[in-house]
């Protein structure tokens, strides 16, 4: 006849230490949002993000002589992710785009795309 196994005391101890520290690593604060430039971006445009913990803004400037495009992304916690407007940037001119995460835990990073 099989024993059943049990688990070592080692293994309860990681079990434990994984529980514990998932709710931590999972919740970022609004106030972590900052500015950040979206992988493989070209430096067309200057921007900054903010958030106020459900919304997300992308202040951006086309330091270009072309038109360009711009929204912001936010990623939100525990809710689907989403994206805002896109804004048409003339040379020289400035705009923000903004979304909102409806629900789940708020914003956990914000930043924008160009197009």
């Amino acid at each position: 006849m099989n024993k059943p196994r049990g688990f070592s005391g080692l293994a309860l101890k990681l079990a434990g230490l994984a529980v514990a520290t998932l709710p931590v690593l999972a919740v970022t604060t609004g106030a972590t949002a900052a500015e950040q430039a979206p992988a493989g971006a070209a430096a067309a445009l200057s921007c900054t993000t903010d958030t106020d913990g459900y919304w997300g803004h992308a202040h951006c400037t086309n330091n270009t002589g072309v038109v360009t495009a711009f929204r912001v992304t936010v990623v939100c916690g525990e809710w689907p992710d989403t994206a805002g407007d896109w804004k048409t940037l003339k040379p020289g001119a400035s705009d923000v785009s903004s979304a909102r995460c409806f629900g789940g835990t708020g914003v956990g990073s914000v930043g924008w795309e160009e197009g």
